[in-house]
């Protein structure tokens, strides 16, 4: 054995290019960053350095790292039930099943039941068997182009890039995917909401004929069996659709029996100002996955609310689905205490306010670039598209080099230095998707918008 302090990052580095799988999302840098420590919006380096995060897990720590009040309620529950068989039951599990129903209730008008696992992949593949059940085994779904639900087998199957799947061939059927309104990349002369309506006439046009393959006319069935949705597309850039698409969306799923699955797993727990992102946009989901923030990234949960129809135990009876570490009771009592939390004030609006700061800082920094070529967001999802100098034309090079930048640190901004952590998404990889802490200040908002400049100013022409 070694004495762990005693190896520099050099050797950490060689360590890990012996020793660990590169299959499990890392090595997008060529020399990956070894981080040391972290503290509200900021990680550290071995030498102190701090590196302002912008993406905060991908959107898992939306209280910030080492949140006072959830790190404690993390230690009160390992000092007392931190571990217990699932097959048993625990007071939090009980008491944060019923706070989401309930809350669901109110806003919805439906009764339901809360169904918990570990990581979200597994609640999206328990969100699949749970739909499969209710509609008589049909195992066909629709999902959006641009769309990302996980990377397990059933999950990648309705993830529309087809990278996810290539080596590994498919577990069932692959959704059939469907236009998501990008109206910056959509045809042009169209307003926001003229292109929303233009997708949903698109998509009814599937059920004119039964020759468009999903509609059986004589009977009215539909082949398909759900339609899993992000609100706000997560790696597919942040996409923000229209706010009369889902409305329009659901009226065509009702007529033909086709279920609503909603996945927050990105955008939930008031990432865009409100627990739901789905509440933004006046519909009402037959199932809800959620996880990701829920636990402020302490303790791995996640879990989907359904419609009691879909989810009774008279449908769907016990041992349906299965894992060891699901409804935890240390994820289960962060959860509680996150939610608890964000209801002793009117959290959203919080949101909204920081969110809406930052978006016209950003469309200030657009007025300087012209690489800027869009900037949208809702609450604090925010999206900045790095494009070539018309505006226009993806240029997936540049956020490289400016992502590459920001990890190397040494910006310097009023006397100190620091580095910037960006994450990319979109359909050509060449948007910024901004996932700041909740609890982010006006002054670390406008730092950001400086080390922004700071990178443009040190990439564009390279």
């Amino acid at each position: 054995m070694y004495d762990s302090q005693d190896l520099s990052e050099s050797d950490l580095l060689a360590l890990e290019a012996r020793y660990c799988s590169h299959g499990d999302t890392v090595h997008y840098m060529d020399t990956p960053r070894v981080f040391t420590g972290c503290d509200g919006s900021y990680m550290m380096d071995a030498k102190g350095q701090r590196y302002l995060d912008l993406q905060m897990w991908y959107s898992a720590v939306n209280f910030g790292y080492r949140n006072a009040r959830l790190n404690a309620a993390a230690h009160r529950q390992l000092d007392t039930l931190p571990q217990v068989a699932s097959q048993y039951l625990h007071r939090e599990k009980i008491e944060l099943a019923t706070l989401i129903a309930r809350d669901m209730e109110t806003k919805f008008g439906e009764k339901g039941r809360v169904h918990f696992n570990v990581g979200g992949a597994q609640a999206v593949e328990d969100s699949l068997k749970l739909v499969r059940n209710a509609c008589g085994g049909k195992s066909l779904m629709f999902a959006f182009e641009g769309g990302y639900h996980g990377r397990t087998l059933g999950a990648s199957a309705i993830t529309s890039s087809y990278r996810y799947r290539r080596r590994f061939g498919h577990f069932g059927d692959r959704a059939q995917f469907i236009e998501f309104p990008y109206h910056f990349r959509g045809p042009k002369g169209m307003t926001k909401e003229e292109y929303g309506h233009h997708c949903v006439q698109k998509f009814k046009r599937l059920f004119e004929t039964e020759y468009n393959g999903v509609l059986d006319v004589k009977t009215g069935q539909c082949e398909y069996a759900a339609f899993y949705v992000e609100p706000i597309q997560g790696t597919g850039g942040y996409v923000v659709p229209p706010m009369n698409f889902f409305s329009e969306l659901k009226a065509v799923l009702d007529q033909y029996g086709i279920l609503l699955v909603v996945d927050e797993i990105q955008m939930g727990v008031y990432r865009t100002g409100k627990l739901w992102a789905i509440e933004h946009f006046g519909v009402t989901p037959d199932v809800l996955v959620f996880g990701k923030a829920i636990t402020n990234g302490l303790n791995p949960l996640s879990g989907l609310w359904a419609k009691e129809a879909l989810i009774n135990p008279g449908i769907f009876p016990p041992g349906s689905t299965h894992s060891t570490f699901n409804a935890n009771p240390m994820g289960t009592s962060v959860a509680l205490e996150t939610l608890r939390m964000v209801s002793e004030e009117d959290y959203g609006a919080k949101v909204m306010r920081k969110g809406a700061y930052f978006l016209e800082a950003l469309k200030d920094l657009q007025k300087r670039w012209p690489q800027i070529g869009d900037v949208d967001g809702l609450g604090l999802a925010l999206r900045c598209e790095i494009c070539k100098e018309d505006g226009f034309t993806p240029d997936k090079a540049l956020l490289d080099a400016m992502e590459a930048e920001g990890l190397r640190g040494g910006i310097e901004i009023d006397g100190e230095k620091y580095g910037l952590i960006l994450d990319v998404g979109g359909y050509h990889k060449n948007v910024i998707t901004l996932a700041p802490s909740l609890e982010i200040t006006e002054g670390e908002i406008d730092l950001a918008i400086r080390l922004l400049d700071s990178l443009l100013r040190r990439c564009v022409g390279q």
